[in-house]
């Protein structure tokens, strides 16, 4: 979707109706014109006018507030109104209708107002892609942790660096043309120990968890052989029956996954087929290669297994542990009831510990996987700069530096990635 800001787009930005108030938006070189054929003549910009709102081909539809806010100084950079009316069904649907077939304009697609602001300026693509993630963000730690690059916070390190490689990019040309003249044994040039200074602080956005994880939740895998008590587990922790619990061995045969928020912080909790060498029929054999695949993409791996014998790193958990006989494993390990929720509390709070410590705290920068990936180009480029003798070379990987965080702030962009990213927005955005 290549948004053509020619045209005038509207959409419902508010909840979904029916609700107390619903908002529709207008953005676009005909906004002023759809709002005086619905509401008469433009209130003053910025204030709330109480108007009748009416359809010259279909008479009096609803009484709102209305605002108009000209462009450039907007939230997308163009003339834009709001329309503050009842939020009933039929109510919102008469003035989309009139907005539509009355006014001419186009309804928006999900994210175009968002990409908008950015095609106008009004953001960068480290904002825009943090505010997306602001949109599904369900807990404070989540919240907490975007809010900073939401509010431009990193955008504006970010130009400081790119501001300070040019700079050096400067220093560099200036040896360069003076690099005939014989000036004996220099001190190293200024402009190296700035560039070791900034890939130091880009070392620390590196070693921050990627926004990615924050947004989808760790995710804890829960493993072991048939029947060793999983999705009673699973079901457990979610305290809902999420999965089928039976005594007959694999029973579960696909990978279930379910969000949850444990202490305010994100999960996605996994559970798998149980894992056995023979006695699978087909079917199960399906299962239990989707679960091994689920071990390498874990974060977290409860199993439930006979202890020493799963992953490296995973937590030993003895379940079933109300049950007569149950086998007990060593220290260190957590032993739960599913049935009494006796030791579960114990576990949640160890996960929540071991969550808190592995994603982004607030006050920390936490940059998308492929944000991060453009930043490492940059990092690596400054980093042969600063160690390099030959004076072209180290401009060129400057130079280079430059264009990976221009791709960071959007300054260079595909329509593929444009379309990708603000395609996860929802419509009214």
């Amino acid at each position: 979707m290549a948004t053509d800001t020619r045209e005038t787009i509207f959409a419902l930005s508010s909840g979904a109706p029916p609700c107390g108030v619903a908002m529709i938006r207008v953005s676009g070189p005909r906004a002023a014109e759809a709002l005086t054929r619905l509401a008469g003549p433009l209130p003053t910009p910025r204030r709330a006018s109480l108007r009748q709102i009416a359809d010259p081909d279909r008479g009096w539809l609803d009484e709102a507030l209305v605002l108009w806010f000209p462009g450039p100084n907007t939230a997308t950079g163009e003339d834009c109104a709001e329309i503050h009316c009842h939020g009933g069904r039929a109510v919102i649907r008469a003035i989309e209708t009139a907005l539509e077939r009355g006014c001419g304009l186009r309804r928006a697609e999900a994210g175009e107002f968002t990409r908008r602001a950015f095609l106008n300026g009004r953001m960068d693509l480290l904002e825009a892609e943090a505010l997306g993630d602001m949109l599904s963000a369900e807990t404070e730690l989540q919240r907490a942790v975007l809010a900073s690059s939401a509010g431009g916070a990193a955008s504006s390190r970010l130009a400081e660096w790119r501001e300070e490689v040019l700079a050096a990019s400067a220093a560099v040309e200036q040896e360069l043309d003076f690099s005939d003249d014989d000036q004996g044994d220099l001190p190293p040039a200024p402009w190296r120990g700035a560039l070791e200074e900034i890939g130091a602080q880009m070392d620390q956005w590196l070693a921050t968890p990627s926004a990615d994880r924050l947004r989808d939740g760790l995710r804890i895998v829960l493993a072991g052989p048939p029947n060793a008590g999983k999705s009673s587990l699973f079901n457990a922790i979610l305290d809902e029956a999420a999965a089928i619990v039976s005594p007959i061995a694999g029973t579960t045969r696909d990978v279930i996954e379910r969000p949850i928020a444990l202490g305010g912080v994100p999960f996605l909790l996994v559970d798998t087929a149980g894992l056995r060498g023979e006695g699978a029929d087909e079917i199960e054999q399906l299962g239990i290669m989707r679960a091994e695949g689920e071990l390498g993409r874990a974060d977290i791996i409860l199993w439930l297994g006979p202890e020493g014998e799963g992953p490296a790193e995973a937590l030993e958990v003895a379940s079933m542990s109300d049950l007569p006989g149950a086998a007990r494993k060593g220290q260190g390990a957590f032993h739960v009831s599913s049935t009494t929720r006796d030791g579960l509390a114990d576990l949640i709070a160890h996960l929540v510990t071991l969550g808190r410590e592995r994603l982004p705290k607030p006050g920390q920068v936490a940059v998308s996987r492929r944000q991060k990936e453009r930043l490492a180009d940059a990092r690596e480029s400054i980093r042969r700069a600063a160690g390099e003798d030959d004076l072209l070379i180290a401009g060129e990987a400057l130079r280079q530096a430059r264009h990976a965080m221009d791709a960071m702030l959007g300054t260079v962009a595909t329509e593929d990635m444009l379309d990708a990213l603000f395609g996860r927005f929802c419509i009214g955005k």
